[in-house]
């Protein structure tokens, strides 16, 4: 993990020259190998060191999948994570065998998983975009007691018409819902409506009162920036050349630990030393760019704040900000 910190890679030839000691720069290349090959961290350990970072009370969780090539080589993750301020912090995935979406049986496999260790009470609810549809995972979530809010698709038949069809003059910057509860893949649920600044119309399936959906499917971008953080914008996750799947999963797990001590620190940092705002209102740099700043050059340069900064990575993170959305309803 210090490694892969101080290198931004999860190659090993990138690894090798940041580990400690005198070896040639091949004995360090297998001990990174050794890491990713060892058995040892299984999926519960990655879970277990990663749930002590939750913050209290119920969490937002989002699912989505990330994808890249190595060679003719598709690799193909399903991860469930937890929304912790403007990211998801992973904390249960697998590696697909096959390209493009995932299936239902691999869906249930992973929300099931994580269920066991933290149960459905701690779950505010579960976000995610048009791939995870389907009459059985709608089921399935509702009987495991999760609340959802589900991007559908445009053609989505809702009473007889297409979903697009009952917000076909919807202007962009509005929000509609349909009065009553509809079927929804055969399970009664609300149906929210807002177009996008793109002018993509945007339809939600939702447990959740119209405000509250609005606030909570906004973050589920929040996984689409962690993806983003852990491959070219930070750890380069794409140049490696693991391709087993139980080798995959081990590496992201690594990378994920690796990554979460970055965004603590940036979210501590920022805390204490806000991260500038630029003229277009947005922040100079990402909290997980922010911390891994600190982390590099304290680990490098600044060994005696290490003793702060451990005290700070055994600290859970705080709760969720509250946002505020409008509606139209009809």
């Amino acid at each position: 993990m210090k490694a892969m910190i101080t290198a931004q890679s999860v190659n090993h030839r990138d690894l090798g020259p940041h580990l400690p000691g005198i070896s040639s720069t091949e004995a360090k290349k297998r001990r990174v190998e050794r890491a990713v090959h060892d058995e040892q961290l299984t999926a519960q350990v990655f879970l277990a060191l990663l749930l002590a970072h939750l913050p209290p009370g119920k969490i937002l969780m989002s699912l989505d999948r990330t994808t890249w090539e190595h060679g003719e080589s598709p690799l193909n993750l399903l991860v469930l994570g937890a929304v912790v301020h403007g990211f998801t912090i992973p904390l249960y995935w697998v590696a697909l065998d096959h390209t493009g979406n995932s299936d239902t049986r691999a869906r249930m496999w992973v929300v099931s998983k994580l269920l066991e260790a933290l149960p459905a009470r701690r779950w505010k609810g579960l976000v995610a975009d048009r791939e995870f549809i389907g009459a059985e995972w709608f089921r399935f979530l509702r009987r495991k007691g999760i609340r959802r809010a589900v991007r559908i698709c445009k053609d989505t038949v809702l009473e007889e018409l297409a979903a697009e069809t009952w917000f076909q003059d919807l202007q962009q910057g509005q929000f509609r819902m349909i009065a009553e509860k509809t079927q929804v893949f055969g399970e009664r649920m609300r149906v929210v409506a807002t177009r996008s600044p793109a002018g993509d119309l945007v339809i939600i399936a939702t447990d959740f009162g119209v405000w509250e959906t609005w606030k909570l499917y906004k973050l589920r971008w929040s996984i689409e920036c962690t993806f983003s953080s852990q491959k070219m914008r930070g750890f380069d996750l794409e140049r490696t050349g693991v391709t087993d799947k139980g080798r995959l999963e081990r590496l992201f797990g690594l990378v994920t630990l690796a990554w979460l001590s970055c965004l603590r620190v940036g979210v501590w940092r920022h805390e204490t030393q806000p991260i500038r705002v630029l003229a277009h209102g947005r922040r100079a740099m990402s909290l997980v760019r922010y911390g891994s700043e600190l982390l590099h050059n304290v680990l490098r340069w600044v060994p005696h704040q290490l003793a702060e900064i451990l005290q700070v990575l055994l600290r859970p993170f705080s709760s969720l900000e509250r946002e505020k959305s409008e509606v139209v309803i009809y």
